[in-house]
């Protein structure tokens, strides 16, 4: 049996300050002149503000088609709302991953008018067999999303995939075989834990700061660090401890044609989600 390979550090790109919506501050991870995507991560936003002026415009009714959106809330409440009849509020540590599909409306308003609201939204490709798909949701609380504890204090909440441990997340993440894991270091902890060869892989550090084997920098955030080739990932926490979310997932390998709200394969589809958006197909 062959050994494991850890994957080493390949790039570490800063987040840059952005507004989307309605004028919402935010970070912007993925999806910078920098960093255009990691396939088949297309973009990753982190907001966090404790100033109300930062986040109440909120995001109001915008359409989306061709991909997935994901909503993870670290603190605070974010009321959803679609033109098919879908509503709800994601709170602290709920996440929601909606599936566009073929088209929706929506809007995403704060549900908060004072105090801290934090977290992070990452849109997720989809091949072209299922750009078109029925869009659908699923949606859940911050005491459906199993947390693993580790020997050595860390913690792994698991929103997507299956640790090594056996720990399972609720989501189905589907072609991309995604997983979306959010990690806790205490002081000089080590995280290990296996990464399919082949898929893409990447650090999102938020809190903290940490290095990786091969490599003498330490990385603090927000920050992307982008992983190389392997079968394993290796984190180790700084003096302050860390917190960073790991993101892997199968490429897509397919061409992208991005238009604002719309990610499909060519222009010309592009075009027609635009016409079907303004003559109400959505």
């Amino acid at each position: 049996m062959s050994a494991a390979t850890i994957r080493p550090v390949l790039s570490a790109v800063a987040g840059m300050e952005a507004s989307d919506g309605a004028g919402v501050r935010m970070t912007r991870m993925v999806g910078t002149p920098q960093l255009r995507m990691l396939d088949p991560f297309l973009m990753l936003d982190y907001f966090g503000s404790d100033e109300p002026q930062d986040y109440l415009a909120g995001f109001p009714d915008h359409p989306h088609r061709g991909f997935e959106t994901v909503t993870y809330m670290l603190a605070g409440r974010m009321r959803h709302w679609d033109n098919h009849g879908h509503e709800g509020v994601i709170e602290t540590g709920g996440v929601q991953w909606m599936t566009a599909g073929r088209g929706v409306i929506h809007s995403e308003m704060p549900e908060q008018t004072e105090g801290l609201m934090k977290g992070f939204q990452l849109w997720i490709n989809l091949p072209a067999s299922l750009k078109m798909g029925e869009p659908r949701y699923q949606e859940f609380a911050a005491d459906r999303i199993p947390v693993e504890t580790r020997a050595d204090g860390t913690t792994v909440t698991v929103i997507a995939g299956t640790t090594e441990q056996g720990t399972v997340g609720p989501i189905q993440a589907g072609p991309t075989e995604a997983r979306y894991f959010d990690v806790r270091l205490p002081e000089g902890a080590t995280f290990a834990e296996s990464a399919p060869a082949g898929h893409t892989a990447a650090l999102i550090v938020f809190e903290g700061s940490v290095t990786v084997p091969g490599s003498s920098l330490r990385l603090g955030g927000p920050r992307v660090v982008v992983l190389g080739e392997g079968d394993r990932v290796e984190v180790t926490a700084g003096p302050a401890g860390a917190r960073f979310l790991l993101l892997t997932g199968r490429p897509i390998g397919e061409p992208v044609a991005w238009g604002g709200p719309f990610v499909m394969n060519t222009r010309e589809e592009v075009v027609q989600a635009y016409r079907d958006f303004e003559e109400g197909r959505f």
